[in-house]
């Protein structure tokens, strides 16, 4: 068993594929996924497909990419994530790769998506690109995380240091490994995921995006994941099948799922 902790199958590339989309997971043993939102105008969608697939759960937050869209009050985001399937808060963080400039508009948005998680208590989704500086001292100061009484949640989609991966498990968060772990070229980051306890954590697909080995370069998609967590068991030298049941159990602890 393996679960997909995000993905973004609402976007129209893999909507128009969605039968084959749910076969290909059931085909590869992948038995939940998280559709996660990266704003607002697209939000119904998100809900939408957890609403009709209760495998399928949903996030409620906006990307720190998306520049030109609604921006989200803590209140929006605690009033949206009351539905049961929404099961978190993001994606929300920082990414000072793609966008240049005064972005303290994007580090506004990551505290309201930090205050709205604390309010609920839903976990938060976070994404950090060449930002992680400034993302743990944000989620520092706002006191993301158990150890300080928010609520914790997922560094996704991880890549950065293991100085930042140690600096967020502190603080109760699970670091989550997608498709990029398996590229030749990830060496650092194959090292970081070695380092870490399977305890603290997931596996992901970010699909359509970042297809693991061995299909990097086609459209990515939930029943990939499996590649990942094969990948993750060769590199710690364990068991697949405890790296399937300990992810599973990470993956439902903190979205506080009953399996």
């Amino acid at each position: 068993m393996y679960i997909d902790s995000h993905c973004h199958i609402n976007f129209p590339e893999l909507a128009v594929r969605m039968p084959e989309i749910l076969q290909k997971m059931q085909d590869n043993g992948v038995t939940h996924a998280l559709c996660v939102s990266v704003d607002l105008p697209d939000f119904p969608q998100v809900l939408a497909l957890a609403e009709q697939y209760p495998h399928i759960y949903a996030s409620v937050g906006v990307h720190p990419d998306y520049e030109d869209t609604e921006e989200p009050s803590a209140e929006q985001l605690v009033k949206l994530s009351q539905h049961p399937k929404i099961i978190a808060i993001g994606e929300t963080g920082l990414d000072y790769f793609r966008l240049k400039g005064d972005l303290e508009w994007q580090r506004e948005r990551f505290r309201q998506h930090i205050r709205a998680s604390r309010i609920c208590g839903k976990p938060l989704i976070i994404h950090t690109r060449a930002a992680s500086e400034d993302t743990i001292r944000i989620m520092r100061e706002e006191r993301a995380g158990t150890d300080k009484g928010g609520a914790a949640g997922v560094m996704h989609c991880f890549t950065e240091s293991l100085e930042v991966a140690l600096a967020a498990i502190e603080m109760g968060f699970y670091i989550s490994f997608s498709g990029i772990l398996t590229f030749k070229s990830a060496k650092d980051l194959q090292a970081v995921a070695k380092a870490l306890p399977l305890e603290r954590i997931l596996i992901e697909t970010d699909s359509p995006y970042l297809a693991p080995m061995p299909h990097r370069g086609k459209m990515n998609e939930p029943g990939f994941v499996r590649h990942v967590g094969e990948y993750l068991a060769d590199l710690k030298g364990l068991p697949v099948k405890q790296v399937q049941e300990v992810t599973s159990k990470n993956f439902f602890d903190l979205f506080k799922i009953t399996p």
